[in-house]
């Protein structure tokens, strides 16, 4: 998680000074709307490799053996067009949401966060604990784990505790009890409406919204949204595809221009994020193709100095 931070870190600033390209995703969604084939393409310009993450979205898996997300990430070079690598897509997406998560929280938090909230209790859940620990593990005390499936939350909180010595894990009812005098809030959940009111939010909090990434679905409420500083992954994403933006803005709670930069505008120092003690800050997160490059492009270097992984070379039919 400490590595990918930093790999995140780079790969958002190379996205703010212009140096990749990146498409908006394409779906398909599968008759019945039981599933999608999401199709995420681009070029990142540092290190130079170009490629797409191939990756099948199916909400209902949380019963089931299997991941929500699953799929590939197609690493090719630009000089001949040849094919890296192919990496597992579940873990690269698990792994880099969570880090861009903890970017965010770094540039738009305080400093002390001692109770921080998590909404949901799936793979997300997870991973977003992880990162916070990793970035705001010194002061965060308290944990308070909230999902619809209150067995899946008592499992994540007998599965994580005693994690971090001096950090308290618990399950609560209601998401309004987790949400409410918490510093630092996750959201990492498969709900189409909100689950997180704007009214339960405290001053200076800060929001990492996660789950919805489609222009129908939202986590967070248009109050949420509208007392917040909000800053996003990518505005051109924000503005077609996040419903948490989108779904506000259409009801005229917002603008276009209540979306405050990008975290690579905030890492260049573009903008100002948290003015004061007593603001209320949302990172929006969608996902893009540019963060599944570089760690991809991390992983298959990684592979190759420890000799992990499977070679074959398609030249010889190997």
């Amino acid at each position: 998680m400490e590595e990918c931070i930093r790999v995140m870190r780079r790969a958002l600033k190379v996205l703010a000074r212009r140096n990749a390209i990146l498409p908006l995703r394409q779906v398909v969604r599968l008759p019945g709307r039981v599933g999608a084939l999401a199709v995420m393409p681009s070029f990142l310009g540092s290190p130079r490799v170009f490629g797409a993450k191939v990756i099948s979205v199916f909400p209902r898996n949380s019963n089931t053996p299997f991941e929500s997300h699953q799929g590939a990430v197609l690493l090719f070079e630009p000089k001949h067009g040849r094919l890296l690598g192919i990496i597992d897509a579940s873990s690269v997406t698990a792994i880099r949401t969570a880090a861009v998560s903890a970017v965010a929280t770094q540039l738009l938090a305080k400093i002390k966060t001692p109770e921080l909230a998590i909404l949901g209790s799936g793979t997300q859940a997870s991973t977003h604990l992880e990162s916070m620990l990793v970035v705001r593990g010194k002061s965060i005390r308290r944990v308070k784990v909230w999902s619809r499936n209150r067995e899946h939350a008592k499992r994540f909180v007998r599965m994580h505790s005693g994690r971090k010595k001096g950090v308290q894990i618990e399950q609560v009812d209601e998401a309004q009890a987790a949400v409410e005098n918490s510093d630092l809030i996750c959201t990492t959940t498969a709900s189409k409406t909100p689950i997180l009111k704007g009214e339960w939010l405290s001053p200076g909090a800060h929001v990492n919204a996660v789950g919805a990434c489609i222009p129908t679905a939202r986590e967070l409420d248009s109050e949420a949204i509208k007392r917040s500083r909000l800053f996003v992954d990518r505005l051109e994403s924000a503005a077609n595809e996040a419903g948490d933006f989108i779904i506000p803005r259409k009801e005229g709670a917002i603008s276009d221009s209540h979306i405050l930069g990008e975290l690579g505008d905030l890492l260049l120092k573009r903008v100002v994020g948290r003015r004061s003690s007593d603001d209320i800050t949302v990172f929006k997160s969608l996902g893009i193709a540019v963060e599944d490059l570089a760690a991809g492009y991390f992983v298959y270097s990684r592979a190759g100095r420890y000799k992990g992984g499977m070679e074959f070379n398609s030249e010889r039919g190997k």
